[in-house]
Protein backbone atom coordinates (compact mmCIF):
# COMPACT_ATOMS: atom_id res chain seq x y z
CA UNK A 1 0.00 0.00 0.00
CA UNK A 2 1.73 3.42 -0.89
CA UNK A 3 1.24 6.66 0.48
CA UNK A 4 0.26 9.42 -1.82
CA UNK A 5 2.69 12.19 -1.98
CA UNK A 6 1.11 16.19 -1.94
CA UNK A 7 2.97 17.69 -5.19
CA UNK A 8 3.55 21.40 -3.65
CA UNK A 9 2.49 23.43 -7.62
CA UNK A 10 -0.94 20.90 -7.62
CA UNK A 11 -1.63 22.44 -4.19
CA UNK A 12 -1.38 26.05 -5.41
CA UNK A 13 -3.05 25.49 -8.61
CA UNK A 14 -6.16 23.81 -6.30
CA UNK A 15 -5.44 27.16 -4.01
CA UNK A 16 -5.64 29.03 -6.98
CA UNK A 17 -9.35 27.40 -8.70
CA UNK A 18 -10.96 27.54 -4.93
CA UNK A 19 -10.30 31.10 -4.90
CA UNK A 20 -11.68 31.81 -8.81
CA UNK A 21 -14.23 29.87 -7.36
CA UNK A 22 -14.97 32.11 -4.07
CA UNK A 23 -14.85 34.85 -6.51
CA UNK A 24 -17.02 33.67 -8.99
CA UNK A 25 -19.88 32.70 -7.21
CA UNK A 26 -19.65 36.37 -4.85
CA UNK A 27 -19.36 35.01 -1.78
CA UNK A 28 -16.20 37.75 -0.90
CA UNK A 29 -18.05 40.77 -2.89
CA UNK A 30 -21.47 39.94 -0.49
CA UNK A 31 -18.87 39.74 2.74
CA UNK A 32 -17.57 43.29 1.09
CA UNK A 33 -20.99 44.65 0.68
CA UNK A 34 -21.62 44.48 4.28
CA UNK A 35 -18.87 45.89 5.36
CA UNK A 36 -19.39 48.71 3.14
CA UNK A 37 -23.03 48.75 4.36
CA UNK A 38 -22.16 48.48 7.67
CA UNK A 39 -20.84 52.42 8.45
CA UNK A 40 -24.18 53.90 6.10
CA UNK A 41 -26.43 51.94 8.50
CA UNK A 42 -24.36 53.53 11.79
CA UNK A 43 -24.45 57.16 9.82
CA UNK A 44 -28.28 56.37 9.36
CA UNK A 45 -29.00 55.45 12.79
CA UNK A 46 -27.26 58.49 13.72
CA UNK A 47 -29.47 61.22 12.01
CA UNK A 48 -32.37 58.93 12.68
CA UNK A 49 -31.48 60.11 16.52
CA UNK A 50 -30.84 63.20 15.66
CA UNK A 51 -34.15 63.60 14.03
CA UNK A 52 -36.20 61.78 16.42
CA UNK A 53 -34.33 63.27 19.39
CA UNK A 54 -36.98 66.87 19.86
CA UNK A 55 -39.95 64.12 19.43
CA UNK A 56 -38.84 62.43 22.29
CA UNK A 57 -37.74 65.60 24.50
CA UNK A 58 -41.16 66.89 23.52
CA UNK A 59 -42.51 64.05 24.94
CA UNK A 60 -40.17 63.98 27.81
CA UNK A 61 -40.67 67.18 28.70
CA UNK A 62 -44.78 66.66 28.89
CA UNK A 63 -44.21 63.81 31.90
CA UNK A 64 -41.75 66.22 34.10
CA UNK A 65 -43.18 69.10 36.53
CA UNK A 66 -40.06 71.33 35.38
CA UNK A 67 -40.45 75.24 35.17
CA UNK A 68 -38.52 74.49 31.74
CA UNK A 69 -37.69 72.71 29.09
CA UNK A 70 -33.90 72.88 29.34
CA UNK A 71 -33.99 71.74 32.96
CA UNK A 72 -35.85 68.54 32.41
CA UNK A 73 -34.47 65.56 33.15
CA UNK A 74 -33.18 62.81 30.26
CA UNK A 75 -35.77 60.41 31.72
CA UNK A 76 -39.07 60.83 33.01
CA UNK A 77 -38.28 58.97 36.66
CA UNK A 78 -41.33 60.34 38.50
CA UNK A 79 -43.91 60.53 35.48
CA UNK A 80 -47.14 62.93 35.90
CA UNK A 81 -49.84 63.71 33.39
CA UNK A 82 -50.87 66.69 35.43
CA UNK A 83 -49.84 69.23 31.87
CA UNK A 84 -52.05 66.73 30.30
CA UNK A 85 -54.79 67.46 32.20
CA UNK A 86 -54.05 71.51 31.94
CA UNK A 87 -53.28 71.32 28.57
CA UNK A 88 -56.90 69.36 27.35
CA UNK A 89 -58.70 71.95 30.44
CA UNK A 90 -56.89 75.28 28.45
CA UNK A 91 -56.92 74.29 24.68
CA UNK A 92 -59.92 71.60 24.50
CA UNK A 93 -61.93 73.91 22.29
CA UNK A 94 -58.83 74.52 20.26
CA UNK A 95 -58.40 71.12 19.56
CA UNK A 96 -61.93 70.93 17.99
CA UNK A 97 -61.85 74.35 16.33
CA UNK A 98 -58.97 72.36 13.96
CA UNK A 99 -60.41 69.57 13.86
CA UNK A 100 -63.95 70.84 12.06
CA UNK A 101 -61.47 72.93 10.04
CA UNK A 102 -59.57 70.20 8.97
CA UNK A 103 -62.43 67.55 8.28
CA UNK A 104 -63.94 70.18 6.58
CA UNK A 105 -61.15 71.21 3.95
CA UNK A 106 -60.85 67.99 3.11
CA UNK A 107 -64.91 67.56 2.08
CA UNK A 108 -64.34 70.81 0.19
CA UNK A 109 -61.39 69.48 -1.21
CA UNK A 110 -62.48 66.50 -2.30
CA UNK A 111 -65.67 67.95 -3.48
CA UNK A 112 -64.01 70.24 -6.11
CA UNK A 113 -60.88 68.92 -7.19
CA UNK A 114 -61.71 64.67 -8.29
CA UNK A 115 -64.56 65.68 -10.87
CA UNK A 116 -61.52 68.29 -11.49
CA UNK A 117 -59.07 65.74 -11.76
CA UNK A 118 -61.10 62.99 -13.87
CA UNK A 119 -62.14 65.65 -16.52
CA UNK A 120 -58.43 66.60 -17.08
CA UNK A 121 -57.28 62.63 -17.11
CA UNK A 122 -59.95 61.56 -19.47
CA UNK A 123 -61.22 64.70 -22.03
CA UNK A 124 -58.44 66.16 -23.56
CA UNK A 125 -59.18 69.16 -23.98
CA UNK A 126 -57.56 72.65 -25.59
CA UNK A 127 -55.64 74.57 -23.11
CA UNK A 128 -55.38 71.25 -20.44
CA UNK A 129 -51.44 71.71 -20.32
CA UNK A 130 -51.64 75.81 -19.90
CA UNK A 131 -54.29 74.68 -16.94
CA UNK A 132 -52.06 72.07 -15.39
CA UNK A 133 -49.04 74.56 -15.49
CA UNK A 134 -51.21 77.29 -13.59
CA UNK A 135 -51.98 74.84 -11.05
CA UNK A 136 -48.10 73.95 -10.78
CA UNK A 137 -47.45 77.46 -10.57
CA UNK A 138 -50.00 77.77 -7.66
CA UNK A 139 -47.88 75.13 -5.22
CA UNK A 140 -44.71 77.79 -5.73
CA UNK A 141 -46.95 80.77 -4.18
CA UNK A 142 -45.91 81.49 -0.65
CA UNK A 143 -48.82 80.52 1.98
CA UNK A 144 -48.94 84.07 3.01
CA UNK A 145 -49.03 86.12 0.16
CA UNK A 146 -52.53 83.46 -0.39
CA UNK A 147 -53.66 84.62 3.41
CA UNK A 148 -53.20 88.47 2.55
CA UNK A 149 -54.87 88.52 -0.45
CA UNK A 150 -57.91 86.75 1.11
CA UNK A 151 -57.67 89.11 3.58
CA UNK A 152 -59.10 91.98 1.91
CA UNK A 153 -62.25 89.57 0.17
CA UNK A 154 -62.86 87.93 3.64
CA UNK A 155 -63.03 91.39 5.17
CA UNK A 156 -65.13 92.63 2.30
CA UNK A 157 -67.94 89.40 2.86
CA UNK A 158 -67.85 89.33 6.47
CA UNK A 159 -65.64 85.59 6.75
CA UNK A 160 -62.72 87.21 9.40
CA UNK A 161 -62.79 84.98 12.19
CA UNK A 162 -65.26 82.59 10.83
CA UNK A 163 -64.92 78.97 10.75
CA UNK A 164 -66.32 78.91 6.48
CA UNK A 165 -63.97 81.25 5.87
CA UNK A 166 -60.57 79.31 7.36
CA UNK A 167 -62.30 76.23 5.59
CA UNK A 168 -62.02 77.92 2.17
CA UNK A 169 -59.24 79.68 2.30
CA UNK A 170 -57.33 75.89 3.68
CA UNK A 171 -59.10 74.55 0.53
CA UNK A 172 -57.52 76.89 -2.01
CA UNK A 173 -54.23 76.13 -0.49
CA UNK A 174 -54.99 72.64 -1.14
CA UNK A 175 -57.24 71.80 -4.23
CA UNK A 176 -54.75 72.13 -6.91
CA UNK A 177 -52.23 69.79 -5.12
CA UNK A 178 -55.22 67.36 -4.97
CA UNK A 179 -55.95 67.93 -8.55
CA UNK A 180 -52.24 67.15 -9.89
CA UNK A 181 -51.76 64.21 -7.50
CA UNK A 182 -55.46 62.55 -8.53
CA UNK A 183 -55.32 63.47 -12.09
CA UNK A 184 -51.83 61.34 -12.28
CA UNK A 185 -53.45 58.26 -11.07
CA UNK A 186 -56.67 58.61 -13.13
CA UNK A 187 -54.46 59.11 -16.14
CA UNK A 188 -53.20 56.17 -15.49
CA UNK A 189 -56.81 54.09 -15.64
CA UNK A 190 -57.38 51.80 -18.73
CA UNK A 191 -60.04 53.86 -20.39
CA UNK A 192 -61.95 50.31 -21.54
CA UNK A 193 -63.55 50.75 -17.97
CA UNK A 194 -65.22 53.80 -18.34
CA UNK A 195 -66.05 52.89 -22.19
CA UNK A 196 -67.60 49.55 -21.31
CA UNK A 197 -69.90 51.66 -18.95
CA UNK A 198 -70.98 54.01 -21.16
CA UNK A 199 -71.55 51.46 -24.02
CA UNK A 200 -74.06 49.82 -20.79
CA UNK A 201 -75.99 53.08 -21.23
CA UNK A 202 -74.41 55.13 -18.12
CA UNK A 203 -73.56 58.62 -18.52
CA UNK A 204 -70.32 60.00 -17.69
CA UNK A 205 -71.47 61.15 -14.46
CA UNK A 206 -72.33 57.46 -13.56
CA UNK A 207 -69.34 56.02 -14.95
CA UNK A 208 -67.15 58.25 -12.87
CA UNK A 209 -69.35 57.73 -9.85
CA UNK A 210 -69.51 53.85 -10.03
CA UNK A 211 -66.33 53.09 -11.97
CA UNK A 212 -63.37 56.08 -11.15
CA UNK A 213 -64.17 56.49 -7.82
CA UNK A 214 -63.80 52.92 -6.35
CA UNK A 215 -60.90 52.61 -8.55
CA UNK A 216 -59.21 55.91 -7.59
CA UNK A 217 -59.55 54.87 -3.72
CA UNK A 218 -55.98 54.80 -2.71
CA UNK A 219 -55.16 57.97 -4.59
CA UNK A 220 -58.77 59.74 -3.19
CA UNK A 221 -57.68 58.70 0.55
CA UNK A 222 -53.59 60.23 -0.28
CA UNK A 223 -55.08 63.44 -1.35
CA UNK A 224 -57.04 63.39 1.73
CA UNK A 225 -54.71 62.79 4.31
CA UNK A 226 -52.47 65.34 2.68
CA UNK A 227 -55.16 67.87 2.87
CA UNK A 228 -56.37 66.69 6.36
CA UNK A 229 -52.51 67.35 7.12
CA UNK A 230 -52.06 70.34 5.54
CA UNK A 231 -55.05 72.18 7.12
CA UNK A 232 -54.57 70.70 10.40
CA UNK A 233 -50.71 72.66 10.38
CA UNK A 234 -51.93 75.57 8.82
CA UNK A 235 -50.48 78.82 10.69
CA UNK A 236 -49.97 81.55 8.84
CA UNK A 237 -54.00 81.29 6.85
CA UNK A 238 -54.89 81.17 10.75
CA UNK A 239 -52.82 84.22 12.35
CA UNK A 240 -53.77 86.15 9.35
CA UNK A 241 -57.82 85.73 9.27
CA UNK A 242 -58.81 85.54 12.40
CA UNK A 243 -58.19 87.82 15.47
CA UNK A 244 -60.25 86.26 18.10
CA UNK A 245 -60.68 83.36 20.21
CA UNK A 246 -64.11 82.28 19.08
CA UNK A 247 -62.20 80.04 16.08
CA UNK A 248 -58.49 79.42 17.44
CA UNK A 249 -56.90 76.61 16.01
CA UNK A 250 -54.16 74.37 18.31
CA UNK A 251 -51.54 76.13 15.85
CA UNK A 252 -52.49 79.78 17.03
CA UNK A 253 -53.09 78.02 20.39
CA UNK A 254 -49.50 76.64 20.66
CA UNK A 255 -48.28 79.76 19.80
CA UNK A 256 -50.37 82.08 22.18
CA UNK A 257 -49.37 79.65 24.74
CA UNK A 258 -45.70 80.44 24.17
CA UNK A 259 -44.56 83.56 25.58
CA UNK A 260 -41.77 85.92 27.15
CA UNK A 261 -43.29 84.83 31.16
CA UNK A 262 -43.48 81.23 30.16
CA UNK A 263 -42.87 79.25 33.44
CA UNK A 264 -44.00 75.69 32.69
CA UNK A 265 -43.49 74.13 29.49
CA UNK A 266 -45.14 70.81 30.41
CA UNK A 267 -48.74 72.13 29.65
CA UNK A 268 -47.22 73.48 26.37
CA UNK A 269 -45.49 70.39 25.41
CA UNK A 270 -48.67 68.37 26.69
CA UNK A 271 -50.15 70.66 23.89
CA UNK A 272 -47.77 69.69 21.10
CA UNK A 273 -47.66 66.12 21.82
CA UNK A 274 -51.49 66.22 21.82
CA UNK A 275 -51.28 67.84 18.64
CA UNK A 276 -49.02 65.76 16.74
CA UNK A 277 -51.29 62.50 17.93
CA UNK A 278 -53.71 62.69 14.62
CA UNK A 279 -51.33 63.41 12.03
CA UNK A 280 -49.48 60.18 13.42
CA UNK A 281 -52.25 57.93 13.91
CA UNK A 282 -53.69 59.14 9.42
CA UNK A 283 -49.98 58.61 8.91
CA UNK A 284 -50.05 54.88 10.31
CA UNK A 285 -53.90 54.14 9.02
CA UNK A 286 -53.09 55.52 5.46
CA UNK A 287 -49.35 54.13 5.06
CA UNK A 288 -50.49 51.64 2.42
CA UNK A 289 -52.92 53.75 0.48
CA UNK A 290 -50.32 56.68 0.30
CA UNK A 291 -47.57 53.99 -1.20
CA UNK A 292 -50.36 52.82 -3.72
CA UNK A 293 -51.66 56.50 -4.32
CA UNK A 294 -48.72 58.51 -4.85
CA UNK A 295 -47.23 55.61 -7.36
CA UNK A 296 -50.23 55.21 -8.98
CA UNK A 297 -49.99 57.65 -11.81
CA UNK A 298 -46.06 57.02 -12.17
CA UNK A 299 -45.69 53.93 -13.91
CA UNK A 300 -48.72 53.58 -17.12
Amino acid sequence: MSVGVVNPSESRRRAAATTREVTATGRRPRRSKRARTLPMTILGCIFLAIMIFPIYWMINTSLQNTSGAATATWLPWHPTFAAYQAALSQQGQNFVTSLVIGLGTVLITLIIATPCAYGLARFKMKGTGALLLVLLITQMVPTIVVANALYTLFNNIGLLNSYVGLILADSAVQIPFAVLLMRAFMESLPPSLVEAALVDGAGDFRAFVSIVIPISRNAIVTAALFTFLGAWGDFLIALTLTSTDAVRPITLGIYNYIGSNVTAWGPVMATSVLASLPAAALLVFAQKYIAAGALGGAVK
